[in-house]
């Protein structure tokens, strides 16, 4: 049984009011919220074993040691990973995508070669390939999509074949895409995406930043060669996330950062480097974050991510149809797959007018470019209201949207 009631009493902060109205909170593609087993994990660390990690031989550092590198595990298990070696700990998915754009364009690329990504990218997989492009002279290539926002490769197994085979070239490096849409909710076909490209030996990144909180991911299932995603969109702290890669990648990538506990041995004629994962991880990490995304990753197991997955689709079938039901309204994305996400505009009235009265009524939903403008060009608009769902929300709280939506269309 999906007991709601009990996992929205593990959250506190759903109980509050806003504006003398009762948290509807549908914010959670940006972040979610926390529960009270991750916020009591990190404050216990604090109490109780505070101590920086893998430099001391007393006893606190020896326990924030062990519970660091039990988090660096617990993230090898989520993931099913071969080796911890292969979890490098980051401040999110944007810094991991960084790390991979400055190793793997300093070692593995020359101007003229090419890096693809797609249309519906979140600024974080774009930036970062574009700043190369200034420094090393790459080439930053984007597959298209279809006007219902799928890459023009996902109808078929066949087309998607035929689609990215197109867009590869030989001097093309690195594919780096998105799993799941933070607009769209789109999950793209990525386990078809890597066998095309590995026929050609070209290394995959996946930005899983809206998949891991949602989708089971088994990156050795997939064959990904990197993987990225953050641990504040799945119920646990800022500013920590994990940067996934195999062991024979990470090896051939040299430091994206220099400073304490990366190194060997330093001399100011040479400085040799640490082994993984410690070689990408300079300076002293938030271990105390690390501890609390285990925790977070504990949780949603405990809850079960197939039993969180079905919830949360239903939610977004639900919230597609009842506003559906409301006159002007466009819905952005496909039908299928579409995962806990439902972008919308509404004839005549600017997105940001909706959010703001949405607001007065106690629905927190987001507006705006969505750190997505690439994709906003592609279909025509300036930006949207977006509704993003987790595993504490509830079909009522689909209804007080709806309801809402329909009275700030009434006041305009």
């Amino acid at each position: 049984m999906y007991d709601i009631k009990k996992i929205r009493e593990d959250f506190p902060i759903l109980s509050r009011q806003v504006y003398g109205r009762p948290l509807v909170y549908l914010d959670n593609a940006a972040t979610t919220q926390k529960p009270l087993a991750v916020l009591d994990a990190m404050r216990d660390e604090y109490l109780n074993v505070n101590a920086n990690v893998h430099r001391g031989v007393h006893y606190l550092s020896q326990q924030a040691t062990d519970l660091h590198e039990a988090a660096r595990e617990r993230v090898r298990q989520f993931i099913n990973a071969r080796k911890t070696e292969e979890i490098i700990f980051t401040r999110g998915t944007t810094e991991a995508i960084n790390l991979v754009a400055s190793s793997f364009c300093l070692s593995q690329m020359q101007a003229g070669d090419e890096v693809i990504v797609s249309d519906m990218e979140h600024h974080s997989n774009i930036v970062p390939w574009q700043l190369q492009a200034m420094q090393r002279g790459i080439i930053v290539r984007h597959l298209p999509i279809t006007d219902d926002g799928r890459l023009a490769c996902s109808a078929t197994r066949r087309q998607c074949s035929d689609a990215v085979a197109a867009h590869l070239t030989e001097k093309t490096r690195l594919i780096s895409i998105a799993h799941v849409s933070n607009v769209l909710g789109t999950v793209n076909p990525v386990a078809d995406i890597i066998r095309i490209a590995h026929e050609r030996d070209i290394p995959v990144l996946i930005d899983a930043a809206q998949s891991a909180p949602h989708l089971p991911l088994d990156v050795q299932a997939l064959d990904c060669d990197f993987l990225a995603f953050s641990g504040h969109k799945m119920y646990g702290p800022t500013g920590v996330g994990v940067l996934y890669g195999k062991e024979e990648w990470l090896e051939k990538l040299p430091p994206y950062q220099g400073g304490g506990e990366m190194i060997d041995r330093v001399s100011w004629e040479k400085t040799t480097f640490e082994r993984l994962p410690f070689k990408f991880e300079a300076g002293t990490p938030d271990y105390v974050a690390t501890h609390g995304l285990a925790t977070a990753i504990d949780y949603l197991q405990g809850v079960g991510l197939d039993a969180v997955e079905a919830h949360e689709r239903e939610l977004t079938r639900y919230c597609m149809e009842q506003l559906r039901t409301i006159g002007g309204v466009t819905i952005y994305g496909p039908d299928e797959p579409h995962d806990a996400v439902v972008s919308f505009n509404v004839d005549g009235i600017h997105h940001l007018d909706i959010g703001t009265l949405l607001d007065r009524l106690g629905i927190a939903v987001r507006t705006g470019h969505h750190c997505a403008q690439p994709l906003m060009t592609r279909l025509g608009i300036q930006g949207t209201v977006r509704a993003s769902f987790a595993m504490y929300n509830t079909r009522e709280e689909v209804d007080a949207l709806a309801d809402g939506l329909r009275r700030v269309i009434q006041m305009f």
